[in-house]
């Protein structure tokens, strides 16, 4: 068989998936979306530090009362769209966000602060959008390639959103990059409104107003739960090896080639989450998060080394990582009741950035404490912790009696 042979037969799964009318168009909106959201941090810190003239630890404490707002605040804007449907629940967040974006450069530091919890509480809820609305419009068996596109996008847009906003911040300014988050962010929530992308199957329609969905007790079953250990276990150690990364460059004198090595991973996500979503059988989730942290620890034993072997040596680690985002997608989509999917998508970006928020304070004190070959370790071993904790719950599971497949198994 021919390579183009090949070739067209491993894209066939993509382009039908494509093809499903309404996809492609919300793929890239929603691409669109996640720039803002993949640079807002990177934001945060070089006006802060640039413009505000503060250290790095006043510029990290804004950024991580956004994080926590929009941790607590995703299972409940999940559960406003479950309620309300689309149109109300981003045009709230959108009006807050744009609002917070184009008035936070000409804040004070402490209102900065203050409005930093609110903003990322009420964020453009982008990546649970996206993932309803691939549920809601593509068949189950052609999920896993939904989603491993919808993943493959996500790493896509933490390459272009921090480039775009690091030349815009040099070039301009740090209040010149806020404003443009606030066009962009108005900009798709225009989009959003105007399209009304349905968000459950069915009738179309992204939700009915006033229809009752309960609370979190029917949403969170065990099986959910260990999805969502699975997720913070996945954070962990990816935010965890990002840390020790540029903590193992900077102590070599090599800090400036972080950025090359982050594109690098970046890159090998992306070619295995396109095999992941090509391929008829995968793994099953738990054996890819097991994989993926797995594979960090060996990777310690080259920190002190020149970049570039550092880099080669975490790259496996990363060809499970888009797979390893799209199974815990398709397994919280295939777990939720589909009146309910709003809330359980909300947990999962909640899980996710718990997962992010404890490893900055844990693997940032064992670098601090020992070395950063220790803390690139502890990332990979959390993360096996994590692993260990879904599979005692997973186990723990009741059968379950409805057509559910567990992703990676009927092929994430």
């Amino acid at each position: 068989m021919s390579v183009g042979t090949r070739i067209a037969r491993g894209s066939r799964p993509y382009r039908e998936v494509l093809a499903i009318p309404g996809v492609a168009r919300s793929i890239l909106l929603m691409f669109v979306a996640r720039l803002p959201t993949a640079a807002m941090s990177l934001t945060l810190t070089l006006h802060v530090v640039t413009r505000l003239d503060r250290g790095y630890i006043d510029a990290g404490f804004v950024a991580t009362m956004s994080t926590i707002g929009t941790m607590l605040g995703a299972p409940l804007v999940g559960a406003a769209l479950d309620r309300y449907g689309l149109r109300p629940v981003v045009a709230v967040c959108g009006t807050v966000a744009t609002a917070y974006w184009i008035g936070a450069p000409w804040l004070p530091y402490p209102a900065l602060v203050a409005a930093a919890f609110p903003a990322g509480a009420l964020v453009v809820p982008a990546n649970s959008i996206a993932r309803q609305v691939l549920s809601a419009a593509v068949p189950a068996e052609r999920q896993r390639t939904a989603f491993s596109l919808d993943s493959i996008m996500v790493e896509a847009s933490f390459i272009i959103g921090p480039a775009i906003v690091v030349y815009c911040a040099a070039r301009y300014s740090s209040t010149a990059a806020m404003t443009a988050i606030g066009a962009v962010i108005a900009a798709v929530v225009a989009a959003l409104l105007v399209q009304n992308p349905p968000l459950r199957a069915g009738d179309g329609k992204p939700g009915r107003p006033g229809l009752r969905v309960g609370g979190f007790g029917g949403v969170l079953s065990r099986g959910l739960a260990g999805t969502l250990l699975i997720t913070v276990g996945a954070l962990f150690a990816l935010g965890g090896t990002e840390l020790a990364l540029v903590a193992s460059l900077s102590s070599i004198g090599q800090a400036q080639w972080s950025g090359v090595v982050l594109a690098m991973l970046a890159v090998a996500s992306i070619a295995g989450g396109l095999v992941h979503g090509a391929v008829r059988r995968s793994l099953p989730q738990l054996a890819l998060v097991t994989l993926l942290a797995g594979l960090i620890v060996p990777a310690a034993l080259v920190v002190g080394q020149p970049w570039w072997l550092l880099g080669l040596a975490l790259m496996p680690m990363q060809l499970v990582c888009a797979p390893t985002l799209a199974a815990t997608t398709e397994n919280v989509s295939h777990r939720a009741p589909a009146h309910a999917l709003g809330r359980a998508m909300g947990l999962q970006d909640a899980a996710t950035r718990l997962g992010i928020a404890l490893a900055s304070p844990v693997i940032g004190f064992v670098i601090d404490h020992h070395t950063p070959g220790w803390g690139l370790a502890a990332s990979g071993l959390g993360g096996l912790l994590f692993a260990l904790a879904a599979a005692v719950v997973l186990r723990a599971a009741p059968a379950r009696t409805g057509p559910v497949p567990e992703a990676g198994l009927n092929h994430s």
